[in-house]
Order: C-alpha cells, then sequence, then structure tokens
C-alpha cells in the first residue's frame, strides 16, 4: 500500500486493485478509516479534528485523488499529492 501523503501525523493511500466507489485510506496513529473523495469516512474511526483535516486535503486535491484511484486500479505507480499546509 503506497503512501501517497503525509500530513499532521496522517498517512494517506491507495491500495492496488480497489473496489468502488473511489476512495482513499488513512492511518492516523491506532486509528484507521476508508475516505470518499469528498472526505467522508466510509469505514473505520477518526477522531472528529483529524478527519476534519483529511476532509479539507481531499476538497482541495479532488483532480490528484481521481488520477491516484485510476492509477491504483491499473497498478501503476502512484503519485505524491501535495500535503495539507
Amino acid at each position: 500500500m503506497p503512501s501517497v501523503c503525509e500530513f499532521f501525523g496522517i498517512s494517506i493511500y491507495f491500495y492496488f486493485s480497489e473496489h468502488m466507489p473511489p476512495h482513499f485510506h488513512a492511518n492516523y496513529g491506532e486509528y484507521w478509516a476508508e475516505f470518499d473523495f469528498h472526505g467522508t469516512i466510509l469505514k473505520g474511526k477518526f477522531p472528529p479534528r483529524v478527519a476534519g483535516f483529511v476532509t479539507e486535503w481531499a476538497l482541495s486535491r479532488q483532480e490528484e485523488l481521481g488520477e491516484n484511484w485510476k492509477r491504483a486500479r491499473l497498478k501503476k505507480i502512484l503519485k505524491k499529492i501535495k500535503p495539507l499546509e
């Protein structure tokens, strides 16, 4: 599972050949979750404040997320995405 971004202790990554709908995974300490590209948690659990950072990041990185989703489904090398600043 290649990490595409890290910020504030959060790791963002994709699995190859993933199921629909388009989503990404995030880890933060003992927490993990799947998020859609609008930053909504689909599965798992995240502290609300940290989930807010992920949502803000996802909403500002729509194009890059979509591109990496396509690349992951094709098992291609993923591109790094800029962190939240």
